[in-house]
């Protein structure tokens, strides 16, 4: 019999991984787009409690990106996981359940993504809105623009213009984090790899697919990620 070639292994043939590996592709795709709206809402919050919150605000937000900035990800991930499991299985036991019950695998992993993006999206927040020149502030403030005016129309803008490039940064890293939630059993892209490959015993194959997948995914999306740094750009004098 002839070993099938990649051709044969991302086709829908007899001997294809078509389909497993569209699914698989889907469901990295999903975790990353989760993992970074979770980190983006977090970034927003934590970039307000380091600028303009109290001395209590302040240090609980350093205190969250020191630490999820020094913890490996895969830690994050067991710790969401297996601590979301325990939890669950206790609140199963007031109610009468039985056994283990265990946590959403995607649910774990996308909170764990977007915690430790959440971390590094709060200090490109930070630094946008650091970039923000203050006279733009001021000559809105003479043209008597309220605060939520002035928030709307200026520093939203020009802060998000500021941050897009670091945010473009951060959905890298959190794509290829996507590929560590395969331990909580959520079969995504790696994880499909791996299992095709112990199935045919062709792991070279599946590991250069599951590559070439990746890059695909990274470079399209950086390049619709370029598109919104132009527009928000606009008008806007490069240094």
């Amino acid at each position: 019999m002839n070993q099938p070639t990649i051709l044969d292994l991302i086709g829908t043939g007899p001997n294809g991984w078509g389909m497993a590996l569209a699914a698989a592709t889907v469901m990295t795709v999903l975790i990353a787009i989760a993992g970074f709206a979770i980190g983006g809402v977090i970034g927003v919050f934590g970039a307000w409690a380091k600028v303009s919150g109290g001395p209590v605000t302040r240090g609980i937000a350093g205190f969250y990106t020191t630490v999820l900035r020094g913890i490996p990800d895969l830690l994050v991930i067991y710790l969401f996981y297996f601590g979301g499991s325990a939890a669950v299985t206790a609140i199963g036991r007031l109610f009468g359940a039985d056994g283990f019950i265990g946590f959403p695998g995607f649910l774990a992993g996308a909170l764990a993504v977007g915690i430790t993006s959440g971390a590094q999206q709060t200090e490109v927040f930070r630094g946008a809105y650091r970039a923000v020149h203050s006279g733009e502030l001021e000559a809105a403030i003479a043209c008597g623009m309220s605060h939520s005016l002035r928030f709307r129309r200026i520093l939203a803008p020009l802060t998000l213009c500021h941050a897009i490039p670091g945010m473009g940064n951060v959905w890298q890293v959190v794509l290829k984090e996507s590929a560590l939630v395969s331990i909580t059993g959520v079969v995504e892209l790696l994880r499909q790899s791996q299992i095709g490959a112990g199935s045919t015993g062709l792991p070279f194959d599946f590991y250069v697919i599951a590559a070439v997948i990746y890059l695909a995914i990274s470079t399209v999306s950086g390049g619709f990620l370029q598109l919104g740094e132009k527009r928000f750009t606009r008008g806007v004098r490069r240094g």
